[in-house]
């Protein structure tokens, strides 16, 4: 590990891997830090991903991917089934990844690249100078070490404690983020190439249950409900364990994990002099699925391309950087989360009965390619007064 680089970036998962191998092939010299003593581990994810969405950063490989999606299924309070095939979903549907070989995978492709790898490190304080960010202070192996940087990738997860040490107020409402538990189970009774979501307020309150196949009788089984919903005896892990002990009895739990997604808006601003903020670290996370891998990389590849420019330059501070805020916002994944984050808002207020009457609606609907903008607009012509419910979103349901 060197004493400067122009690169740092803080956290080894999508986002920061595909950040630094954007930046060490352009030239720059990177060092990746990773607080955990391994890449991949743990998996705090349900590992889906849309098969153009991974096929823009990186070749489809049957090494991390753990199964190949051809249907999507949504399941009422009322047990309705609306089923998405793979003829309409294109390339939404993708694959289940197996995301401790993945994350590795794209971290090789990084230190292939040129980048410095350092594992078990963790950025204990970032280092002021000026009032900018100019590096890290990194503990790794009971030492600690100043690393200086030209700009520094905040990549370090939902609240990230880099981006607050540095002065940013990373905190998420508790009714924006997203309890979650789930369980990898195996010999259980599953369709192996379709992923699917259960809705309702008994199932998941302000959330959703899945089911996302990684072989013939395996799956990712987990949930998320809104943070105000969970309590003693409403975990959570409680309604999982109730899902579970009624459609999968006799299965087999052989991992669990626990923790927490953000389901709000992005940071009011994802830079600062030297600093560039991605992934759920940012927290451009779709609010309506939670999903956040592609967005994670999306931003890693756009702030390594943005520092690249403002290095060249010799300027990184905060208007330099800019461009970064200004261009995932303009993109589709900002206006994506941004319409999602309405959509959501309208969704978790629902009633079972009106969940009921939607899906047996939209499993009702002949879509020739399916979109979350595509079923909304289906929906509203079937359920006209969605669209006063949805006033807010006339403008961005036009996009």
């Amino acid at each position: 590990m060197k004493n400067h680089y122009d690169l740092i970036v803080i956290g080894g998962g999508p986002g920061g891997a595909i950040a630094a191998r954007t930046a060490a092939r352009d030239g720059l010299s990177v060092c990746l830090v990773e607080k955990r003593p391994a890449i991949g581990v743990p998996v705090r994810c349900a590992e889906g991903i849309g098969m153009e969405a991974l096929a823009e950063f990186v070749k489809p490989d049957p090494s991390f991917i753990s199964a190949e999606m051809k249907n999507a299924a949504l399941v009422a309070p009322d047990g309705t089934k609306m089923v998405l095939e793979s003829k309409m979903a294109g390339g939404k549907v993708g694959y289940v990844l197996e995301r401790k070989q993945f994350d590795r995978e794209l971290v090789w492709q990084a230190a292939d690249a040129g980048a410095d790898i350092s594992v078990k490190t963790r950025a204990s304080s970032p280092i002021m100078k000026d009032g900018k960010v100019a590096g890290a202070q990194l503990e790794f192996c009971g030492m600690k070490k100043d690393v200086t940087a030209d700009v520094t990738v905040a990549a370090d997860g939902v609240e990230s404690k880099f981006s607050r040490w540095c002065g940013i107020d990373t905190t998420v409402p508790l009714r924006e983020i997203m309890s979650s538990a789930q369980y990898l189970m195996t010999d259980i009774d599953i369709d192996p190439h379709t992923t699917v979501f259960y809705l309702g307020n008994k199932v998941a309150p302000e959330g959703y249950l899945w089911v996302f196949p990684k072989g013939d009788r395996s799956a990712n089984v987990g949930i998320g409900i809104s943070g105000k919903k969970s309590g003693t005896g409403h975990r959570a892990k409680d309604y999982l364990d109730r899902f579970v002990a009624s459609h999968f009895p006799d299965g087999k739990t052989i991992e669990c994990i626990v923790g927490g997604v953000s389901v709000c808006r992005p940071l009011p601003c994802t830079v600062a002099d030297g600093l560039v903020i991605v992934g759920d670290a940012a927290r451009v996370v779709d609010p309506l699925t939670g999903g956040g891998i592609y967005n994670a990389m999306f931003t890693g590849r756009l702030a390594a391309e943005t520092a690249a420019k403002a290095i060249s330059n010799g300027d990184c501070g905060k208007e330099a950087l800019m461009p970064y805020d200004a261009g995932w916002r303009a993109a589709k994944v900002g206006k994506t989360i941004e319409r999602n984050y309405h959509i959501k808002e309208y969704a978790i207020a629902l009633t079972d009965a009106k969940l009921n009457d939607l899906i047996q609606s939209a499993s009702k609907i002949n879509l020739e390619h399916f979109s979350t903008l595509q079923l909304v607009k289906e929906l509203i012509k079937r359920n006209p007064m969605l669209l006063v419910e949805l006033a807010g979103l006339r403008e961005l349901l036009k996009q």
